[in-house]
């Protein structure tokens, strides 16, 4: 299926979302569970321990990140009942990830001991190519990668371990299913499945230090507060969360993938020695509005009415200020292990784009990887579930005013 063929749709209920009767179900009995989800630092600490009997969350200044976050999320306007058990359920797993974590780590404590390769690092904005890329270079045996129902629920409840199918799997089916009732257009922009391979944006939420934060709603203080502070041990944290995983599900290399990587170069080399990193990159304007697409629609899930041209003006700055940093460090790897690589030629050679970068890694292209990966193309063509239409009128943007806010980065890297 191509672009000119694929089924376009228009989300023409942004601003005043409209539900199924069968979401409306799901939301209402969502709305039944609010007043047993207060969005509260400590009823949170105290259901997480009651859920795993552990008592210790590790290094406790996260807990300043986490009342930065709570604020955030509690002065939004027409937060839906709904929309407040979505979150106490979300940093309720992040809690209970980091007890897991630290009682992991105190029983096995030679998982410190274990090094790991440097990771291959994808780095690009959404719509850039980088979830297909992800998937694609996964598709073989050569690295390890994260799926979803991993990346949400890293390590195993103990009282679950070893019980298959695992449980994890499980609860992850039902909240995809969830997901894509209540969104069911949120696939067409970002498919997301239990065993897709995921970013490992999941893992550094639980740190409480990551862009994800900034996805999920509108957090002015948090955003801020996250800009100001050095992020070397929070991706420290994901070192040691990544070697765990390894040493309960094995593999040898990682390969990893998120947008906040593209202002976080300098953490990411000193973190992962010899990192390879792949920014991937496209015209900015359909980038720009998709990903404010995704944002705005995603919104739905806690809040309504949902104010579409608040967002969109916000999330255009904050774009224009990541991408400012990554020019601004772009350098600091250099080509012998680093690419950019533009969305164009990706789709027009998909193999070939792949196996300079197996080579930039020194990796091998074994007839089991390449034949791995052409199974995950057959089976994945673009737009295949559908497009959704965008445009600067949807989000109440200029688009001269976008073209001249990434002009720069555009020159530089599609000219």
């Amino acid at each position: 299926m191509t672009d000119a063929t694929a089924a376009i749709v228009h989300l023409s209920d942004l601003a005043q979302p409209k539900f199924s009767q069968e979401a409306e179900q799901i939301r209402d009995v969502m709305a039944s569970m609010a007043p047993d989800c207060p969005l509260d630092a400590d009823a949170l600490h105290a259901r997480a321990m009651a859920d795993t009997g552990l008592q210790d969350f590790g290094a406790d200044d996260y807990r300043e990140r986490l009342d930065v976050f709570l604020a955030d999320v509690c002065d939004i306007d027409d937060l839906t009942a709904a929309g407040t058990v979505n979150f106490f359920s979300q940093l309720l797993q992040v809690l209970k990830n980091r007890l897991l974590l630290t009682d992991l780590l105190k029983r096995h404590p030679e998982i410190h001991d274990i090094e790991l390769e440097p990771p291959v690092v994808i780095a690009g904005l959404p719509r850039t190519g980088t979830t297909h890329l992800h998937n694609l270079l996964g598709a073989g045996p050569t690295f390890r990668t994260l799926p979803y129902w991993e990346g949400v629920e890293p390590f195993p409840i103990p009282s679950e371990a070893g019980i298959e199918p695992d449980p994890r799997r499980s609860r992850m089916d039902v909240a995809v299913a969830v997901m894509n009732i209540v969104m069911p257009h949120f696939a067409l922009m970002h498919e997301m499945t239990t065993e897709h391979v995921h970013e490992e944006i999941q893992l550094l939420a639980n740190d409480v230090s990551t862009m994800l934060m900034e996805t999920l709603c509108q957090a002015p203080r948090w955003r801020d507060f996250y800009l100001s502070h050095d992020q070397t041990t929070h991706y420290e944290y994901l070192a040691t969360q990544l070697k765990a995983l390894q040493f309960l599900r094995g593999g040898r290399r990682w390969l990893l993938k998120s947008p906040q990587h593209l202002e976080q170069l300098a953490v990411l080399d000193q973190v992962f020695p010899g990192v390879v990193v792949v920014c991937t990159h496209r015209d900015p304007l359909p980038v720009v509005l998709s990903m404010i697409a995704m944002i705005t629609y995603s919104a739905r899930m806690h809040r309504s009415p949902v104010p579409v041209d608040e967002i969109a003006a916000s999330w255009l700055d904050r774009l224009e200020r990541m991408l400012g940093a990554f020019m601004r460090d772009r350098s600091i790897i250099g080509p012998e292990r680093s690419i950019d690589v533009r969305f164009d030629d990706f789709m027009a050679d998909e193999l070939g784009v792949t196996e300079q970068i197996y080579a930039l890694a020194g990796e091998p292209v074994s007839e089991e990887v390449r034949t791995a990966m052409t199974r995950y193309l057959a089976g994945h063509q673009r737009n295949r579930l559908g497009r959704v239409a965008t445009s600067c009128d949807m989000f109440g943007l200029d688009p001269d005013d976008l073209r001249a806010r990434f002009a720069a980065y555009a020159e530089r890297f599609l000219s």
